[in-house]
């Protein structure tokens, strides 16, 4: 079984190969007539036919396909993201893109379309994406059909094992078949969602001769680790791939990474993308942008909401309340005023409830429609915020949460932005705070470009209207 597992590996890898290759050159077709036949763009005087620029295919297909193998896009599908594995497409494809560029450049080929190898990148991202989800749905098909199936023991009954159960229990696709559990403290025959103990740790020693598991999982409790080396030595000899699930979840609830120094192996408790400069650089870029944007855009609902509220309720325009930002450090953060001018101490202290007497009929309407919060794209110009991120909160309720809810503080580790994950899935005002900081988290330690563009986007349809606002 696990000779013919990784023979239907290598033969998936040989059929994508030889689909990338097809992909590529129906590609430069399609880019061709797109370009020069369809009537959709400009034509010179004069162009090279075809038959010409087919003759770039036969560096183009090797090329691109070498470029595949680099972003590991002919490893095993199980498991593995439709997201990171388009965004590892559309990589290959930008550095294909440049790369055909520069050789026209340096070997001054003038007569081949610029904007035709343009139409060819995004053709071949599309279908390429295209017929490796199709080619994922494919394979997902026959693993829930009981196919193309790896068989596993799960060496150590713990915490980890339970959770791994779970997940191969409620994915399928994935095809994941889990044999048994080997344990030296459960005994022979319990079982976990079907999945039983059939024996202790030293059966591997004869498991492990008959060749008939594709994987061995090791899911020791935190009081086993004493085991791993030996556990890990009767694998490798066996030849049999081996992973480690470590039992640590309830210890460090996080995403850790590893990093090697120099042979070291190094776990960080948690992985925040924006530690990264060139991340950091990136979203600064894309905020001032942002900002700049949606001021000029909202300019006219701004002046109008000024000269309301400025008629309706007498006192300043704009609210300035002291909020806690990146690396804990507080900042003046600026809304539209939406309440009668009250003392400052009573105020700090208190949530605004539902029907409550200081919120102005003006400010009732922008507080729903989150008008109010629009001056803090001033904040996002100075730096104390961001266009997408956590909220901020007010200091005494910091020092308040911190103490009550696991993991508060890390969302101090970006800036706090004016829309945010949790907010467009509707956690916003009177709500959880347990279950925004949840999904403060998962955006801290998921995010990228795209998924900043993502929420900016759902804050169009879900993030304006505030049914929770008060």
């Amino acid at each position: 079984m696990n000779l013919l597992i990784k023979d239907n590996q290598k033969y998936f890898n040989r059929i994508q190969v030889i689909v990338d290759g097809f992909i590529v050159m129906i590609s430069y077709v399609i880019a061709w007539y797109l370009r020069f036949r369809s009537g959709f763009f400009e034509l010179d005087a004069w162009y090279l036919p075809l038959e010409v620029y087919m003759q770039a295919l036969i560096y183009i297909v090797p090329g691109y396909l070498v470029l595949y193998a680099v972003f590991l896009l002919y490893t095993p599908k199980r498991v593995q993201g439709r997201r990171l594995e388009a965004w590892h497409i559309t990589q290959a494809n930008v550095i294909g893109l440049m790369s055909f560029i520069l050789i026209l450049y340096v070997t001054n080929e003038p007569n081949f379309s610029r904007l035709m190898i343009f139409v060819f990148f995004v053709v071949n991202v599309f279908l390429e994406v295209l017929a490796r989800n199709l080619i994922r749905y494919f394979l997902r098909k026959i693993r829930r059909n009981g196919y193309n199936q790896k068989h596993m023991i799960l060496v150590g009954y713990s915490r980890a094992a339970e959770q791994y159960i779970d997940r191969i229990a409620a994915n399928p696709e994935w095809g994941y078949s889990v044999r048994g559990i080997l344990d030296d403290h459960q005994p022979r025959g319990m079982e976990y969602k079907g999945v039983k103990v059939i024996g202790s740790i030293d059966n591997l020693l004869i498991i492990l001769p008959q060749n008939r598991v594709d994987e061995i999982a090791i899911t020791l409790g935190l009081d086993e680790y004493h085991k791993l080396e030996y556990i890990v030595n009767m694998c490798e000899k066996s030849g049999v791939h081996t992973k480690f699930i470590p039992d640590y979840n309830n210890i460090i609830p996080t995403k850790p990474y590893t990093e090697d120094l120099l042979g070291l192996p190094v776990i960080n408790i948690r992985h925040v993308p924006l530690n990264s400069t060139v991340n950091k650089v990136l979203k600064r870029a894309m905020d001032i942008c942002g900002a700049v944007c949606a001021l000029i855009l909202f300019s006219p609902v701004m002046l109008f909401t000024a000269a309301a509220i400025k008629v309706t309720s007498p006192g300043p325009l704009i609210f300035k309340q002291e909020r806690v930002g990146l690396q804990n450090r507080p900042f003046s953060m600026y809304k539209f005023r939406s309440m009668v001018v009250q003392d400052a101490d009573k105020e700090k202290n208190k949530w605004t409830t539902k029907d409550d007497p200081r919120v102005t009929r003006i400010g009732r309407f922008i507080r729903k429609t989150s008008i109010d919060e629009l001056p803090q794209l001033w904040n996002v110009l100075t730096g104390d915020m961001s266009l997408v991120g956590p909220r901020p909160e007010r200091p005494l309720f910091v020092e308040k949460f911190k103490e009550e809810i696991p993991r508060y503080m890390v969302k101090h580790q970006v800036r706090p932005g004016l829309t945010g994950w949790a907010q467009v899935n509707g956690y916003r005002g009177d709500t959880s705070i347990k279950k925004r900081i949840e999904y403060d988290l998962y955006y801290i330690e998921n995010w990228t470009i795209g998924f900043d563009f993502k929420i900016l986007f759902l804050t169009i349809f879900k993030g304006f209207v505030n049914k929770n606002a008060y």
